[in-house]
């Protein structure tokens, strides 16, 4: 543990700490001359310690009927008390109260990382009125507004740039390590924070339709005592209890000594059982934010273990989300591939289209060559542009608009383009001055973290699926290019919703878009892409991928199991400590205070184990 975080276990929890140390030179003195004093100095312990479980137990008795441990550790407490045991009470109350402090400190630590989140909500904002700038709570910001960004200050909403350019810092909401360069058009978030240059944007969510605050949510519905085998675990202790206290009452009247039943009350302390799975299931959770994924319940850990088959959605989940252009195809000999790029960009720089802007923006991110200056532009809705640049007169659209316009193509041309979309691609044909000259194809490229993905599912044993309404010839290069061998095309969302039903084994639903919220509800377990999803499938969703990219679906995956590893582990090692120091009581060999220390330091390990996974990592052969 660093010093950054010694001071934040100290701020968090100072009277905790300054509870156990005073109880811990009590008890020091006890051990070591308890009869220098009037009273055995294990009393500061007993009351600065006991009483507060005492308390707790008592409340949830009365009120809830609820038998937990601390039923059974306050009775040993009691009980240890009226035989003159005072030591080992205090010590019994002291190691209790350590391994709460412990499982608090993990569970704080597992979560700092997205309670940032929370302390990065804006308090202000520059709101841009009639000319003027004004400062106002941020609360005040509606979809539509206009605010100034300035250097230094933490962005009040989503929005869009409108003047201005600057770096964002975005590491704490996605997760990337590098400032990203924002300009006019380029989008923000509210809760980052803008490093160098001002800005003008315009708010479109605020509040609490913020990426920020959905975040939040997120976060604050991530509840580990959901999870069924945390559950199972309470009920068992419930039993546990009572067995503890037959097993006293059988040990007292065989051998008539009640120092043995009140060992066996200490010993037989549920306290490790029940701390097994929460820690483990929050520990993961901490580790898997730190991955840039939010768990909106631990049970969705829980079930992401049983998980054979990955069901992923095509558009924005395995592949970009926008079209890229691919390949670019000229008809005559004198008119080059790049001429004939610049011509197209040219002709779409104004349309609205996202093929047409993605045309220009792809061309401006290769060549450094000007655009061409359009004197007469007209878009055709449906079908194309046109374009008079440079005193050439250029048609841009679907091979049915060139061909309505007069401009014939070509069986061999054609055939040309039918390569292209057989892979799934969209064409763009190009006229030039009246005559065909050639086309660009654009596709949705893959994601650059992908095919790692896929291929890392599958080592894992997980069967990779693509379900998408694209056609069938965009599915199949994709499934081809990614190494999925099982896809379905078209599909509409009652489509997904039928191959969830059929599947005989636990199915992991992976998408970004509303037609996903379906089969993200449905599936065994749901993940949503959180960075540029829509708000319905993050909703519908029992894990959110904040950063954009899938890179981190593998760790999951892997994590989920560890977890459940780490889960029988630590039932498994309370149980076998517990029944052990059962044993030993019973035939006399361990007293109140040894017994005491053997439950309790196996506690302890328990939650030192689960802390374990905060840290966790895919092992890289």
């Amino acid at each position: 543990m660093n010093k950054k975080d010694m001071l934040s276990l100290w701020r968090d929890f100072k009277v905790d700490i300054i509870c156990l140390a005073v109880s811990g030179i009590a008890l020091l003195l006890s051990m070591v001359a308890p009869s220098a004093f009037a009273v055995d100095p294990a009393w500061v312990a007993i009351l600065l310690c006991g009483v507060p479980i005492i308390k707790d137990a008592v409340i949830g008795l009365a009120t809830e009927f609820d038998i937990k441990a601390d039923v059974l550790v306050a009775t040993a407490l009691i009980a240890s008390v009226i035989i003159g045991e005072d030591f080992a009470a205090g010590e019994v109350a002291f190691i209790m109260q350590l391994g709460a402090l412990l499982e608090e400190a993990t569970t704080a630590r597992a979560r700092a990382g997205i309670e940032k989140l929370v302390n990065l909500t804006p308090q202000t904002a520059r709101f841009l009125r009639n000319g003027e700038e004004v400062t106002a709570p941020a609360d005040d910001v509606r979809a539509g507004d206009r605010l100034r960004v300035l250097p230094g200050e933490t962005i009040p909403a989503d929005g869009v740039i409108l003047r201005g350019e600057s770096s964002v810092d975005q590491a704490l909401l996605t997760g990337e390590s590098l400032p990203v360069d924002k300009k006019e058009g380029d989008e923000v978030f509210s809760g980052t924070v803008n490093l160098f240059g001002s800005f003008d944007m315009k708010a479109t969510h605020s509040g609490e339709n913020s990426s920020l605050q959905r975040m939040i949510r997120l976060v604050q519905s991530a509840d580990a005592g959901k999870a069924k085998v945390v559950r199972l675990a309470d009920r068992w202790a419930t039993w546990i209890v009572a067995g503890a206290f037959a097993a006293a009452l059988a040990t007292w009247l065989a051998t008539g000594e009640i120092i043995r039943a009140v060992t066996i009350l200490v010993v037989f302390c549920p306290c490790s059982l029940v701390l097994a799975t929460p820690t483990a299931i929050v520990a993961a959770i901490g580790n898997l934010t730190r991955h840039g994924i939010l768990v909106r319940e631990g049970d969705a850990l829980e079930r992401l273990a049983d998980v054979t088959t990955c069901a992923f959605d095509k558009t924005g989940t395995l592949t970009c989300g926008t079209p890229h252009v691919a390949a670019v195809c000229t008809f005559d000999s004198a008119l080059s591939e790049h001429a004939l790029y610049r011509l197209a960009a040219g002709a779409e720089q104004r349309s609205e289209h996202p093929l047409g802007k993605a045309v220009v923006r792809n061309f401006r991110e290769l060549n450094d060559s000007a655009l061409p200056a359009v004197d007469e532009f007209q878009m055709v809705p449906g079908k194309g542009v046109r374009a008079l640049m440079e005193k050439n007169s250029v048609l841009a659209g679907s091979a049915a608009f060139l061909e309505g316009e007069g401009c014939r193509l070509h069986e061999v041309q054609l055939k040309q383009a039918e390569t292209f979309v057989a892979e799934g691609c969209t064409i763009i044909w190009l006229a030039v001055n009246g005559k065909a000259a050639g086309f660009l194809a654009l596709s949705d490229l893959p994601r650059p973290d992908a095919a790692a993905t896929v291929q890392a599912l599958k080592d894992s044993g997980i069967t990779p699926v693509l379900l998408t309404g694209d056609h069938n010839n965009a599915a199949r290069h994709i499934a081809e290019k990614l190494g999925i061998r099982d896809f379905h095309a078209e599909c509409l969302p009652e489509d997904k919703l039928r191959f969830m039903d059929a599947r005989h084994d636990k199915v992991c639903m992976i998408g970004d878009g509303i037609n996903d919220a379906p089969a993200l509800k449905k599936a065994h377990v749901g993940m949503a892409m959180g960075g540029m999803g829509s708000d319905i499938a993050v909703d519908a969703a029992d894990l959110v991928l904040v950063r954009d990219g899938i890179g981190e679906v593998p760790h999951a995956f892997r994590l989920s199991k560890r977890m459940m590893a780490a889960i029988r582990f630590n039932l498994t090692f309370s149980m076998l400590l517990n029944f052990a120091a059962i044993i030993l009581a019973a035939l006399g060999l361990l007293s109140p205070v040894t017994g005491a220390l053997v439950h309790n330091a196996g506690s302890v390990a328990v939650i030192l184990h689960s802390a374990l996974l905060l840290k966790w990592e895919i092992r890289q052969d």
